[in-house]
């Protein structure tokens, strides 16, 4: 007769967590939605059920997507202001709804990244 091994607890797949926060997924499973809206995180994943109401982002993302939004815009308004010599008239036409549109569109991935890395934080200090 073989001896009754314990059951070992069922290990989460592996999944890069800063892929799936980038992606607005839970960075748990992979699986689950992170978002409830455009910047509400779920209370719990749908799919593995990890608890998002301890996490807290606060406006972490929010500085870094200023930073890299407004440095990418000043810097090629320079540039285009130096090589060409545009009215600044046309340069504010193009440059602020420039930097309104790459604010909003890297800011749900920007805070997904945030709660990834701080998941990965919080587990790679309690271990």
């Amino acid at each position: 007769m073989d001896p009754v091994l314990p059951l070992e607890p069922a290990k989460p797949a592996r999944i890069n967590a800063i892929r799936a926060g980038l992606l607005c997924r839970c960075p748990n499973c992979g699986k689950g939605r992170l978002f409830a809206g455009f910047l509400k995180v779920v209370d719990r994943c749908a799919v593995c059920g990890f608890d998002y109401s301890r996490m807290n982002t606060g406006d972490g993302a929010a500085i870094f997507i200023m930073q890299i939004a407004g440095g990418l815009v000043v810097f090629s308004a320079l540039y285009v202001q130096i090589a060409f010599d545009p009215p600044i008239w046309l340069l504010l036409l193009v440059s602020l709804p420039l930097v309104a549109g790459l604010s909003i569109g890297l800011m749900r991935p920007g805070k997904g990244l945030m709660i990834a890395l701080q998941m990965r934080g919080k587990m790679d200090g309690a271990r």
